[in-house]
């Protein structure tokens, strides 16, 4: 099974600029990628803060933008989301029996279960208990139906060592952890927040997140530094599942255009190769 995972557009009202990053254009350019490249992908995924002043514009340019994909689409909300808003613009999207956008997708390789972590008016998320009791009867579900799980939400499930985004990541992770514990279907998280690309596990579970497609956040590990952004490429995450494995390919679709064909002995050169690299 292939799907697309993206994450932070972080659309606003045009023709405002964010950062001095035309953040439509990030965004068109990436639905225009994912077509001509992976258009035989099941799905594509959008882990949350879709606009970052929450303007209804900035919402109406997402579902006009997202709308020109090949293949469906899903999103979570982030804490730059505002519920409401939101709700008003995606009238049909689904949500679970206390109003959060919380839901299941049906796939190929497993149940896709995506969560709402925004906690009106902060920057870090929260799975209050209402949240929670809705994952564990979905994990139950699963569990009883016999099929893999994975996780989507917006916020990270641990600290990264990015001080200025763990300072507003999820609140009490360890009721998040306890409330997983009992199930070992769930084969991946993926989130987004970050706006770089990490990879590693949690719990023992594999966890994953990529570069947005508006701003980049700097790597900087020191524990008393700001949030600090920067102005690396953005990307978009091919995510490919098997039995055996989940592989992920982050693309920085901005880049495209530079391949160049692999020459063993490249050209104009005075030595040739070694016979394991001539072929």
């Amino acid at each position: 099974m292939k799907f697309l995972h993206i994450t932070d557009p972080h659309l606003v009202a045009r023709p405002q600029m964010l950062f001095d990053i035309d953040v439509w254009a990030r965004l068109e350019q990436a639905v225009k990628s994912m077509n001509s490249r992976h258009g035989d992908a099941e799905l594509c995924v959008l882990t949350g803060d879709l606009t970052h002043w929450a303007e209804p514009e900035a919402y109406a340019d997402v579902m006009t933008i997202m709308g020109g994909l090949a293949i469906p689409w899903h999103p979570i909300l982030g804490n730059h989301d505002d519920r409401e808003i939101f709700r008003a613009t995606f009238p049909d999207a689904p949500v679970d029996g206390y109003g959060f956008l919380q839901y299941t997708l049906e796939t190929s390789a497993g149940r896709f279960i995506l969560l709402d972590t925004l906690k009106q008016g902060s920057a870090s998320g929260t799975l209050c208990t209402k949240r929670l009791d809705w994952l564990r009867d979905q994990l139950d579900t699963a569990r009883r139906d016999g099929v893999n799980v994975f996780v989507f939400m917006h916020h990270a499930p641990m600290a990264t060592g990015i001080n200025g985004l763990d300072r507003i990541g999820l609140e009490d992770p360890e009721t998040f952890a306890a409330a997983i514990a009992d199930f070992d279907n769930i084969r991946h998280i993926f989130f987004g927040h970050l706006h770089r690309a990490c990879h590693g596990s949690w719990r023992g579970i594999p966890v994953s997140t990529l570069k947005a497609t508006a701003h980049q956040v700097e790597l900087t590990l020191d524990p008393d530094a700001p949030l600090t952004g920067c102005l690396e490429n953005p990307a978009y995450a091919v995510v490919l599942i098997s039995d055996e494995a989940v592989v992920i390919h982050d693309h920085s679709y901005l880049e495209e255009g530079n391949e160049f064909e692999y020459v063993r002995g490249f050209p104009g050169a005075t030595t040739s190769p070694p016979p394991h690299q001539r072929d």
